[in-house]
This record gives C-alpha cells, sequence and structure tokens, in this order.
C-alpha cells in the first residue's frame, strides 16, 4: 500500500526534455473501440501486413511511462502500455482497458477494480496487483522523479485486495475519477526495480503492441504482442513509425504512398494531398507558447512579459504562418472548451501599449535570443514573431533547433525567452489538469520559467486546490480567477491555439480515425486485404 503525504507530494519536480503532448477530452461513457464502427472485422484487414506511419516530431527522452512527456513517446506508449481505465485517443471516452470492469464504486471515496483475467506482460509474465501498487506507488512518490504526480493527487491509497484485485481511495470524492486513472499505466515492478534506466529504453507492457526498436531521427518500430488477451488486440503484423520531421519529406511518402497515415500535414500541402488521401482538419487545445526565464532580468518583470504579447501582430502571424488555422488566446483554454472563460487580460495587437510598458520597467534598448523547435508550422510563425519584436526594438536573434536539444538548453537555464508548441490534454481535459501541466508543482515553474518562488504561484496553488474539491459554478469561478492570474502574470502563456490537420489513405486502412491532437492511434486499425 502507498500513502503519500499532501505536503511530500507537493515537493515532487523533474528534468525532462520534450514537451508536447496529446488531446483527450472526458465522457461517462466506454466505448468499443477508437471509433463508431468498433473494432475491423478480421476478415477485412490483412493480419499479416505492417502499417507505415509518418511522424512529425523528434524521438528523445524515455518511453518510461511515469516519465515519458515527448510527443513521440506518448503516442507509442498508447499501444505499449495500458492503465487500469484509458481514455481513448479518438473518442476521449474512459474505457476498461487492463481492467476487467470499470471501478466499482464502494462508497463516495473507495473503488475497487479487477485485473482482466489472463493479462500478461509482453515479457510473458502476468500482471498482478503487486505490479499496480508499484506503478502507483512510483508515479505518486516524490522522490522517484516522476513527472505526473500532481495528475493523481486525489489518490490517497493504492492496496492489493488479493493478486488480481486493488482497492484505491481518495482524498475526496473525486467526479473524474475514472478519466484520471490512464494517467498511471502499468508496468512490471520485477523490470523496473532491475534496471529502471533499460526499462526506458526498451519498455515492456502489456499493450497491443511490442517495441522492438527505436532509432532517433529514422524509425520506432512495433511488434504485434500475440499474447494480448485484452479489448484493442493489434489488427496488424506490426508497426513501422517513419520520423520525418521534414514537413515536405513527410507529404512526398504519404503522397507516393509509402506511408499510410500521417500526422501535422502542412497548411500548405493540405488542399493538394487531398487529391491522393484523406485529410481532416480539426480543432485542438494545442497551443504555441512563450516562455521566459523570469529569473533573469528584465523578465522577472511582468510588465516586460507582457509586452511581448502586447507587440505580436497576431492576425498576421495566424494568417500568415498559420494560413488561418489557429485562433488567438482570449484565455489559456480556447472559446470552443466547454469551460472556457475570457481571461481579465486579453493581448491584442498593441505596439505602442508594449513600448509603454518596457519604458515604465526601465528598459531600454533590448536584444534577445528567441529559443525556438524545429517544428514545421513553428518554422514559419517563429520568423514573423521576430517581425513584430524588432518592430518595437526588440533586437531578436531566432535559434531553432530539435525539441530535445532546445530543452536541454531549457533545463540548464541557458536560454531568455523560448517559443514552443504544447498540448498536455492527453492526460485529460479538464482546466485543472490542462493548467497544473504548466503551473503545478513541477518542473515548467520550479526550473524552466522559475516562477515557483513568486507569491502570485502560491495564489495560483491555493486557487487549484479550491477549484479541484468544487464543483458547479464555484469550481468554475475558481478557474476563472485562474485564467485572469495567468494572463496577467504570462509567465508562460499561449499565443493561439491551432487546429491539426491529418493524412491518410482510407483505401489501406482500415478503422483509422484522426485523433485531435500530435500523435496517431492505430488501436483498433488495420491494413485492408
Amino acid at each position: 500500500m502507498i500513502r503519500i503525504p499532501k505536503r511530500g507530494r507537493a515537493k515532487w519536480a523533474a528534468a525532462l526534455a520534450g514537451t508536447v503532448a496529446v488531446t483527450v477530452a472526458f465522457s461517462a461513457c466506454t466505448p468499443a473501440s477508437q471509433n463508431d464502427d468498433a473494432a475491423a472485422p478480421s476478415s477485412e484487414v490483412d493480419p499479416s501486413a505492417t502499417i507505415e506511419a509518418g511522424i512529425s516530431y523528434s524521438l528523445g527522452g524515455s518511453f518510461d511511462p511515469m516519465l515519458a512527456s515527448g510527443a513521440v513517446t506518448l503516442a507509442a506508449n498508447w499501444h505499449i502500455f495500458e492503465g487500469l481505465v484509458d481514455l481513448d485517443p479518438v473518442t476521449r471516452e474512459p474505457y476498461a482497458a487492463l481492467a476487467a470492469d470499470m471501478p466499482r464504486e464502494v462508497d463516495a471515496t473507495t473503488y475497487e477494480i479487477d485485473i482482466r483475467e489472463g493479462a500478461t506482460f509482453q515479457n510473458g509474465d502476468p500482471v498482478t496487483s503487486e505490479d499496480v501498487v508499484f506503478s502507483y506507488e512510483r508515479v505518486m512518490n516524490p522522490d522517484t522523479g516522476g513527472f505526473f504526480a500532481s495528475f493523481v493527487d486525489f489518490v490517497d491509497t493504492v492496496e492489493a485486495v488479493d493478486e488480481d484485485t486493488v482497492q484505491i481511495t481518495t482524498e475526496y470524492p473525486f467526479a473524474l475519477f475514472n478519466e484520471r486513472l490512464g494517467v498511471v499505466k502499468i508496468v512490471p515492478k520485477a523490470l523496473v526495480e532491475a534496471d529502471a534506466e533499460a526499462f526506458g529504453a526498451q519498455p515492456v507492457g502489456s499493450g497491443p503492441y511490442s517495441l522492438i526498436s527505436a532509432t532517433p531521427n529514422e524509425a520506432i518500430v512495433f511488434e504485434r504482442y500475440d499474447d494480448y488477451n485484452g479489448p484493442r488486440p493489434a489488427l496488424a503484423a506490426g508497426m513501422n513509425w517513419n520520423l520525418l520531421s521534414d514537413p515536405a519529406a513527410r507529404v512526398t511518402a504519404m503522397s507516393s504512398g509509402t506511408i499510410q497515415a500521417m500526422e501535422d500535414v502542412p497548411y500548405i500541402d493540405v488542399d493538394a494531398l487531398k487529391a491522393t488521401a484523406d485529410v481532416e482538419t480539426v480543432q485542438s487545445f494545442g497551443l504555441l507558447f512563450m516562455m521566459f526565464n523570469t529569473k533573469l532580468e528584465p523578465f522577472d518583470d511582468p510588465r516586460v512579459r507582457q509586452a511581448f504579447f502586447y507587440a505580436l501582430d497576431m492576425d498576421k502571424i495566424i494568417e500568415t504562418g498559420m494560413l488561418g488555422n489557429a485562433e488567438p488566446a482570449t484565455s489559456f483554454l480556447p472559446e470552443s472548451h466547454p469551460n472556457y472563460n475570457e481571461a481579465s487580460t486579453v493581448y491584442t495587437y498593441d505596439p505602442e501599449k508594449a513600448k509603454s510598458l518596457l519604458e515604465e520597467a526601465g528598459v531600454g534598448d533590448m536584444s534577445i535570443t528567441l529559443l525556438t523547435t524545429d517544428t514545421g508550422w513553428v518554422r514559419e510563425v517563429a520568423p514573423l514573431v521576430k517581425e513584430s519584436l524588432d518592430a518595437i526594438g526588440i533586437d531578436t536573434t531566432l535559434d531553432i533547433g530539435q525539441t530535445p536539444a532546445q530543452y536541454t538548453k531549457v533545463d540548464a537555464g541557458d536560454y531568455q525567452v523560448m517559443l514552443a508548441p504544447g498540448d498536455p490534454s492527453v492526460f485529460g481535459n479538464d482546466p485543472d489538469i490542462l493548467m497544473r501541466w504548466w503551473y503545478g508543482d513541477n518542473v515548467w515553474p520550479n526550473t524552466r520559467f522559475n516562477w515557483a518562488d513568486s507569491p502570485e504561484f502560491a495564489e495560483l496553488t491555493e486557487i487549484f486546490d479550491t477549484a479541484i474539491a468544487a464543483s458547479g459554478d464555484e469550481q468554475q469561478e475558481s478557474w476563472n480567477q485562474a485564467y485572469d492570474l495567468i494572463s496577467e502574470q504570462v509567465p508562460m502563456y499561449p499565443l493561439f491555439h491551432r487546429k491539426l490537420p491529418t493524412a491518410w489513405s482510407a483505401d489501406q486502412l482500415v478503422g483509422f480515425a484522426p485523433v485531435p491532437t500530435t500523435g496517431l492511434s492505430f488501436l483498433d486499425v488495420g491494413v485492408a486485404q
């Protein structure tokens, strides 16, 4: 059994490169598959075929689900690991994954969960309640360096009832219990304890696909796990995820039929690609943010940070850089989100106000290096951001590089301002989980934008804690207060929320549907006969 005191949980932190996560919302139902058609009938697919995919982001960091936060590793882990209850990447609904059924509510704060009978890890070992307790323990323990402790902060204890059943008690009645369980993926205790680093490089889960190899800048190779007995068996013999960070290379591969699906279609290529593939564009929470190293002057002054946002010609940035495929941020959440509320501070294009704020802060001539990633659409936007900053007298030099390398600089404190994409909603779509990803007591405010020692951070944490224990209008009002505080302080804040285009061949793939997030899901997907 594990019991982590609240005061201990508040101290957890990690330093981990790779920050782009993916989008999932919430529902009370349990899907049979990732789309309305259920799993593709075996007669429609070739069980010996291999799925070929084009992936946009670079591979970096560990596959260990306690540590993985990069776009590629997160999407891969959808296929390798299972939580007791998982969120479907496409329907965004919770379903019993490693659990035999959805949790049984014993009382308002107690749940019992049975492990699926006959479930095994990909090395053949049975999944036991001991593995489940261990998996929760390492995520919740502040000494293990995990990244997601605050996402399961509602959990009080996890206890093995018998070999196949666990009991989870919560600190308070928590309406999102089923939706949050997927944050913790179940791992084999023996393997992790034997060599955690090796496990992160060559993970072993209970999911439908095993990881065979992962070569940065080349490919990730998966193989069907034939002894998987869960609700979403692999419909292909394997998958090759071709790591094609160059947008033109992905489009060429898709157009030529070398791959059967690709994420992150360049906006400029959407119409042309429709001639040879199915393309769908969906609104997401995914955003482009600007982040400041607030331990450096003058970025410790919120007026300076605000000036950067007022300087941005967002209409031009979105229309030219994104071809209209984004909406400017008027709050931390996009307007399409059910918990949206316009923030007290909305940044419109006002270069004179930007200059005035810099003057008030005593800032004269300023030269900065704007760190950013080489993601295709970010590369299109970065020069336009530089143009806006240059126009108010901020001499801006762009430093564009691969995500892991850029976050190595950030984690070393070797940066001033960063422009990067992000989307933590793979873990849930409620405002608490979305805001705590960046503003919880973790690596972001502690060592990335260095804001954790400020009184405003303490105030925000108190607002979060009040909101999560509330419900209805009271909860929404607390979240509105959080939106306002974040919009005023902007140590890290969105410029816009973007739309995501995905391309695939419906003639080749059976059961595929695009996800409203970074990544591709091939759960319940096979290659046509």
